[in-house]
């Protein structure tokens, strides 16, 4: 890990754990003064997702957010290809609240053809005031892909599970005031099937968001995930590892909430939008100006009070 990324990653942590970088003030200015009750910090982002991981944020139970993702092609293809335009990826999905902190979800991605789900639980929430308020929101996220490509050499004997894939990530969060939030997420990724014998199954990243809150209604985030790789891991003279080809996925997007559902623009260098798919299958670069404009549109609906 060059020293750079290690002082990016301190800087955050010192952010997300340190009480002393903004005034109490800012927290306790969120809740009424009174009797100083418990009260839990809501609202950290405004949607479950910063832009492709997930955020601390939840949607509430009996609540399903229908949500849209939508990435062109890459913006450097040219006029020829109206800047990407005339290409397309896409995957849609369906989130359900079954508690205020418990969502289960599903989704479909033209990339791959892959099929998603997750299951996503909060055991704290960050909270001010009364007796055991927590200064950060942890929430635990578990998921599973399956891709529906046919296999490229349908002669030998395939198996269904070299199909799946596997990721597991611990969220820590936290609002510190009403304009800035950040999280880290140490993230897993286990693939049953790899290219090469000597690519890992287990792929290491951690995931850093934020929230910065120009208006009443708009909002600037970024998504970044950093491919943690050993000393000796990429082989760079291998053109089809997997480890030569991955790119750390960086997005930036601006939020624009309109009424029932939030409207996401952004830039960002993965093609994949499940964990699985932009952790471990993103090779465009922002330096070569590999990027792709997308949008994400959240519609949620109260199915159950």
């Amino acid at each position: 890990m060059s020293v750079k990324i290690s002082k990016l990653i301190s800087s955050v942590a010192i952010l997300l754990f340190s009480n002393s970088v903004f005034a109490q003030d800012d927290l306790l200015s969120m809740v009424d003064k009174g009797d100083n009750p418990k009260e839990y910090i809501k609202n950290a982002f405004k949607s479950s997702r910063v832009v492709n991981g997930h955020s601390i944020e939840f949607i509430g139970k009996g609540v399903l957010d229908v949500r849209i993702l939508h990435r062109f092609g890459l913006v450097n293809s040219g006029f020829s290809n109206l800047f990407g335009l005339d290409q397309a990826t896409m995957r849609f999905g369906f989130d359900y609240g079954i508690l205020n902190n418990l969502t289960v979800g599903i989704g479909r991605s033209t990339f791959n053809k892959e099929w998603d789900g997750f299951v996503k639980y909060r055991p704290i929430q960050q909270s001010v005031g009364g007796e055991r308020s927590s200064p950060v929101s942890v929430v635990l996220v578990s998921g599973a892909t399956i891709s529906t490509m046919p296999w490229q050499d349908p002669t030998r004997k395939n198996y269904f599970t070299s199909r799946m894939a596997f990721y597991n990530e611990v969220i820590v969060g936290r609002k510190f005031n009403e304009k800035f939030s950040a999280q880290l997420a140490p993230t897993m990724v286990h693939l049953n099937i790899v290219p090469l014998s000597t690519d890992p199954n287990d792929v290491y990243a951690l995931g850093i968001g934020a929230r910065y809150k120009l208006s009443k209604r708009t909002a600037l985030v970024v998504d970044y995930h950093y491919i943690v790789k050993a000393v000796g891991e990429d082989d760079d003279n291998n053109a089809e590892s997997m480890l030569s080809k991955m790119k750390n996925p960086l997005s930036i997007g601006f939020d624009i909430e309109t009424g029932g559902h939030v409207f996401q623009l952004h830039f960002s260098n993965a093609t994949g939008m499940n964990e699985k798919a932009f952790i471990t299958q993103t090779s465009n670069s922002w330096g070569k100006g590999e990027i792709r404009f997308g949008f994400n549109l959240s519609r949620v609906f109260t199915v159950s009070k």
